[in-house]
């Protein structure tokens, strides 16, 4: 799925310093402790807003909270053997670009940037958020500073994980009677059914929902995503053009 933005002239390369620049941040590698497998991020939750970043003329910054090197979930590679995400040829055209893979290599570790030198934030899911995300609170203080700023503050899918943390200065939930989306229990249900086993160690819609969040889901797997003033929400997977599409029209609209 893809989007027209009103001017398609931009690439990463034309952007200017004065183009908008969004930072998008990445889980680390991880280890799943319910099922011992390798995890990372989801491809498409990076590379389908990343492109759509690009061709709207915004600089891109790809962060991670230990900087470094960043591997995608193995099913959510379209060259994986499982074959399950070989239809999603955005991401594998940019996973086969070595520019793109380099910087996959290199992602900037988050205490090496400054929220104030960004115009807006997304934070990419996949497994590895799901055991490395909660009791961040480096990680938690950066989402933080937008939502504070007022600027573009953006989760998807398992990487709105990090909201459940989240608290005000009173100590109040910061997504009680807050509107949010996330991985929702009808893609948890699908998931463990597909594996035969719980894949995660706790489900976000069940979490947000005991914090007092106005949890909201479309159809399972299909493109959605919200907004409640600055804090914009992604679904899953296939929610990334849609997110990026909010912050891109939050911003002004393409370059």
């Amino acid at each position: 799925m893809t989007f027209d933005f009103p001017d398609r002239r931009h690439t990463g390369i034309l952007c200017g310093m004065n183009s908008p620049h969004v930072v998008i941040v990445v889980a680390n590698p991880a280890t799943s402790t319910t099922l011992g497998w390798p995890v990372g991020f989801w491809a498409a939750e990076v590379i389908h807003p990343y492109d759509a970043l690009q061709r709207a003329g915004f600089r891109v910054t790809l962060a991670s909270p230990e900087g470094g090197r960043v591997v995608p979930d193995a099913y959510s590679d379209p060259r994986d053997a499982s074959g399950y995400s070989k239809d999603d040829t955005l991401s594998r055209d940019y996973l086969e670009r070595p520019d793109f893979a380099a910087r996959l290599e290199k992602t900037a570790p988050l205490a090496s940037l400054r929220p104030a030198d960004f115009d807006a934030v997304i934070v990419a899911g996949g497994q590895s958020p799901m055991f490395t995300f909660r009791n961040r609170p480096d990680l938690q203080a950066f989402f933080l500073a937008f939502l504070t700023a007022g600027k573009p503050a953006a989760a998807l899918c398992h990487g709105t994980c990090l909201l459940l943390d989240l608290r005000g200065a009173d100590g109040t939930p910061l997504i009680r009677g807050r509107r949010m989306t996330g991985f929702a229990n009808s893609e948890e249900d699908y998931a463990d059914h597909a594996v035969g086993r719980q894949v995660m160690p706790f489900r976000i819609e069940d979490e947000a929902r005991k914090l007092g969040a106005d949890f909201v889901a479309g159809p399972a797997f299909q493109p959605f995503a919200v907004s409640d003033r600055n804090l914009i929400t992604g679904q899953q997977q296939n929610s990334g053009h849609e997110v990026a599409r909010r912050v891109i029209a939050a911003l002004g609209g393409a370059r």
